[in-house]
């Protein structure tokens, strides 16, 4: 019974950190989730995934309805681009079924250790919105521009999305692999929109908040439907998760971007180092 209750507390602390950082960085809670359940619980690789998308929606649900009443996340952003992640997903999922993983964990790795360079070398310029002089004809006919009011700054940003083709054949791969790994894959929905599209981070991390709820939830259904979910896990995990990402969502506006853009930095190299050493457990 102790051992239980132990369990269980590990379980929703899990759950805490993971909606913590996942909604304050955008990345989603399965990114701390999975690797726990699997090196420390002993969780089989795709129980932990098919559970870990789960409460993946959790996190989303919470901490991007919250960005949404505070004007963070886009929501025109979000439900455009929500297509190609969906429809990554659910090809992520047959993915995860038919081919080996253990490749696939080191070329994620390394590709997450790239990924936030970018936006490093942006520098402190990231601090203020990049206008661009023109959107492409589709971001404009969707009307992929908006503002918010930035505490920590204490003035009101106006920013316009532009690259919407190009940032829509990179959320399918990102969909792709949150269907894969059931991560989320909130890093590259993240660059998407800051780097490609030129959105302010604070907005790219809270509408990727956003996103990755719907992205779960296509790869979930594929999951609960294959029984790689377990409802015991989810069930303790959930509430840590919407408690965790709660708790982010009230002090995200509060920090500076360039903050936020070292936490996410932080985060991301963590990941890609804890994907890359499974993977070659994997393979020896």
């Amino acid at each position: 019974m102790t051992d239980l209750l132990v369990e269980a507390v590990i379980l929703f602390a899990v759950g805490f950190a993971g909606g913590f950082i996942g909604a304050l960085t955008g990345l989603g809670g399965a990114t701390v989730s999975i690797p726990i359940l699997t090196g420390f619980l002993d969780v089989p690789i795709r129980v932990a995934i098919g559970s870990s998308i789960m409460i993946t929606i959790a996190n989303s649900s919470t901490g991007g309805a919250n960005y949404l009443v505070k004007g963070l996340a886009n929501l025109r952003v979000g439900y455009s681009l929500a297509i190609a992640t969906i429809i990554g997903s659910m090809v992520g999922v047959i993915l995860n079924l038919i081919l080996p993983v253990k490749a696939l964990y080191i070329v994620f790795g390394l590709i997450l250790l790239v990924a936030p360079l970018p936006g490093l070398l942006r520098g402190a310029s990231s601090e203020f919105v990049r206008v661009h002089k023109s959107q492409d004809r589709i971001s404009s006919l969707l009307g992929l521009r908006g503002s918010y009011y930035d505490e920590n700054k204490r003035a009101t940003i106006e920013y316009k999305a532009s690259k919407y083709p190009q940032a829509f054949i990179a959320m399918t791969g990102a969909g792709a692999i949150a269907g894969l790994l059931g991560i989320g894959a909130g890093a590259f929905k993240v660059l998407s929109m800051d780097y490609i599209m030129g959105l302010p981070f604070k907005v790219s991390a809270a509408t990727s908040s956003f996103i990755i709820g719907l992205t779960a939830s296509a790869a979930g259904v594929q999951y609960v439907i294959l029984g790689y979910t377990d409802p015991v896990i989810v069930s303790i995990l959930v509430p840590g998760v919407i408690a965790g990402s709660y708790a982010s969502s009230i002090i995200l506006n509060k920090l500076p971007s360039k903050t936020l853009r070292i936490i996410f930095t932080l985060v991301v190299w963590i990941l890609a180092l804890q994907m890359i050493l499974r993977g070659l457990q994997n393979a020896a």
